[in-house]
């Protein structure tokens, strides 16, 4: 028998924006959903079996985009798998994966500037299960252009706005499959320098470079790095994990981070990328991105890459605040489909 949602749009499993109203019909006739959109578009929705998360960015197979509130990103998850929905507090964010099927993934939502996107962001790789039961997923945001707007998430079942939990829901693949999660990175150390970091965190006031000690926000300024487009790149056995520039206060010396570095990891600035959509392009034209279950896409990538209105290829989704696949990821492309 085929699922509610996919009843509802004739058995093509949906991964797209769709009126608000249209997503009230599904989720009354019992679709089991993941949404993303504005705030007000999300608090209209009637309770069922969905969690969502806020942004009005998204990337569609015909460029990037700004949304209204008459318009919710819907991805059929129904379609995919059986499907659990519930909520973490920061202090159980350790049963997401140690949660999550055999066979199949969990997908979290987490407010941005929360207390558990810190906790995820610092201790997701230690989580138990954390890199054999796959856990994908977004950090929530919101629209730039508000001054003093916030980040929520959505448990679907009691509607309400969370700004300070995690949506998750598993999702179970009933057939003998296994979940493959992809990393989409652009970018690449720029073959200079190697940092490496005292201590884990956000906000690194000392490094060494190259095997010298110095105060990080120096080195940025030294190198003319203020301007937060390009990340640092760190090697994590062999995986590229950005963590990008938040902000720069020269006075205190201080230098924000958007996702923690950690002690015995090799980073370096990457190199420049001329054309961000063609990059993407390039580096999604060697994988298999017509079967993607569900995708997302950095804002950084988004604003500094300008793609707004334009093509990059592969699944379309939101544009985040921070990427999730096992561990909190900047400035990349996270994509999921069945091995």
């Amino acid at each position: 028998m085929k699922s509610p949602s996919s009843l509802v749009c004739d058995g093509t499993p949906v991964n797209g924006l769709m009126p608000v109203d249209t997503v009230a019909d599904m989720i009354r006739a019992g679709a089991r959903l993941s949404l993303a959109g504005r705030k007000a578009a999300l608090d209209a929705l009637p309770h069922g079996d969905w969690i969502g998360g806020t942004s009005p960015y998204f990337m569609t197979e015909s460029g990037g985009r700004v949304i209204s509130d008459k318009e919710v990103f819907v991805t059929d998850l129904a379609a995919i798998g059986d499907v659990s929905i519930g909520t973490y507090s920061a202090h159980e964010l350790a049963c997401i994966s140690g949660e999550a099927p055999d066979q199949g993934f969990a997908l979290a939502v987490i407010p941005a500037g929360s207390h558990c996107h810190t906790e995820f962001a610092q201790n997701a790789a230690a989580y138990p299960m954390a890199f054999m039961r796959p856990t994908i997923g977004w950090i929530a945001g919101y629209d730039l252009a508000e001054p003093g707007a916030q980040a929520f998430v959505y448990d679907g079942r009691a509607g309400k706005a969370l700004s300070d939990a995690v949506a998750v829901a598993h999702v179970t693949f009933t057939d003998d499959t296994d979940a493959l999660l992809e990393i989409v990175n652009i970018f690449g150390p720029d073959g200079g320098d190697v940092i490496h970091f005292e201590e884990a965190g956000f906000t690194p006031e000392w490094c060494q470079v190259n095997g010298q000690r110095k105060r990080f926000c120096d080195y940025v300024v030294e190198r003319g790095r203020e301007g937060g487009d390009l990340p640092l790149v760190g090697d994590f056995g062999g995986a590229k994990v950005n963590a990008s520039l938040k902000s720069i206060d020269t006075a205190k010396g201080l230098v924000e981070l958007y996702a923690p570095v950690f002690p015995g990891v090799d980073y370096a600035f990457a190199g420049p990328v001329g054309d961000y959509a063609q990059a993407f392009r390039r580096a999604l034209a060697t994988r298999a991105t017509d079967d993607a279950l569900w995708s997302c896409n950095c804002i950084l990538n988004f604003l500094f890459g300008k793609l707004e209105g334009v093509a990059i290829g592969g699944a379309a989704g939101p544009v985040t605040f921070g990427e999730i696949a096992y561990q909190l990821l900047n400035q990349t492309m996270v994509l999921v489909r069945k091995a």
